[in-house]
């Protein structure tokens, strides 16, 4: 038993550093600390004090430091896209382009773009459209510009339907009203330039665009004819004919003065009922609120609107705004003169281009 607790007490011994010994490792560690740390890793690996692991260094990543040369100052770099000098001054819109993505592809925030070409976050962008970019420069060159294209368009006409100028610029209908924002239920008008987006036969100087409708003859000479236009109904057009129609039925007007009202509606509108026109004018006539048609509503009332234009003693407009039956001896005059009487045109040469498809019309519809 001595034995055991001798040789247990030796070993305690042993395994305990005296405190000579503790003072020797406190001087090596702070040696340690003075040397490079791949070299006091390595010593403190060997020397015990750490394991291998905690001896490794750690590595920690750490942007670089720019430093001056000669004083200079250094500019420090800031990732992105695309540097300043990239940015050209406009870019031209390709198949499947977005605003934000063509932001991204020159470092640009998007409401930096849409602001710049006055666009909102709903606006839609075609293939073939310009936009400017913000801070961009045009690249340097020292050939001469090459002229660029311009977008073209078509220019509504009478009768025009968007079905119908897609078809005759090669387009398809949907591409077409995309371009322009509309859906299938907006509605054109005459003298409304619509964008024909790249890919069909459409060209922007093209001498003379396919023709939609029979095109109108303009002429210097109020008196000198037009050349008469052949347009069939469209489903809308054709709603609108047949209220004309029923209403001078109604009021008994004769056949000469349901065409006369009929051509005017095609010249004034195309047969549909606008939502906005020259100043206040509005709907199938074109009448004009602040002249006594009626209210916005009233003019917007096909029904209103083609019982005002007709007059007479029943008509909704007595006393503000005289109709053809108010017109003394209208029924001995031209179509031209008639309508004129009524509507007060800048161009009143133009209403006698429709009497032969307004009579048509009438027949048609009976």
């Amino acid at each position: 038993m001595d034995q055991h607790l001798e040789a247990t007490s030796a070993g305690r011994q042993a395994g305990r550093p005296d405190a000579a010994s503790r003072g020797a490792r406190r001087r090596g560690i702070r040696r340690l600390l003075t040397l490079p740390v791949a070299v006091a890793g390595a010593v403190a690996v060997t020397l015990g004090i750490v394991q291998p692991a905690a001896a490794a260094p750690q590595t920690v990543k750490r942007h670089p430091k720019p430093r001056a040369v000669s004083g200079a100052p250094v500019a420090v770099e800031v990732p992105s896209s695309a540097a300043a000098s990239d940015v050209p001054a406009e870019v031209t819109v390709q198949e499947g382009d977005t605003v934000s993505a063509i932001a991204a592809r020159y470092g640009l925030s998007t409401a930096e773009v849409l602001a710049e070409n006055g666009l909102s976050w709903s606006s839609l962008i075609f293939p073939g459209q310009r936009l400017a970019m913000p801070g961009g420069t045009a690249a340097a060159s020292t050939a001469p510009p090459v002229p660029r294209p311009e977008i073209a368009r078509h220019i509504v006409r009478p009768g025009d339907t968007v079905s119908g100028i897609a078809a005759a610029y090669g387009l398809d209908v949907d591409v077409v009203l995309s371009a322009n924002g509309l859906s299938r239920a907006s509605l054109i008008f005459p003298g409304q330039a619509i964008v024909l987006p790249a890919g069909g036969d459409a060209t922007a100087d093209a001498a003379e665009p396919p023709t939609v409708s029979p095109p109108a003859v303009e002429s210097a000479d109020d008196e000198a004819p037009a050349a008469m236009l052949d347009v069939h109904l469209d489903d809308a057009m054709r709603v609108n004919a047949r209220i004309i129609v029923d209403i001078g039925r109604g009021l008994g007007i004769p056949d000469s003065g349901i065409v006369i009202a009929l051509a005017v509606a095609a010249q004034e509108s195309g047969l549909r009922n606008l939502d906005h026109g020259d100043r206040d004018s509005l709907g199938l006539f074109q009448q004009r609120p602040s002249q006594g048609w009626g209210t916005v509503d009233d003019v917007l009332d096909p029904v209103h609107a083609a019982a005002a234009f007709y007059g007479g003693p029943s008509s909704p407009t007595v006393g503000t705004a005289p109709g053809l039956l108010d017109v003394p001896s209208w029924s001995s005059m031209t179509l031209t003169d008639a309508a004129q009487s009524v509507q007060h045109s800048g161009h009143p040469e133009h209403y006698a281009k429709w009497e032969a498809s307004a009579q048509r019309w009438l027949g048609e519809l009976g």
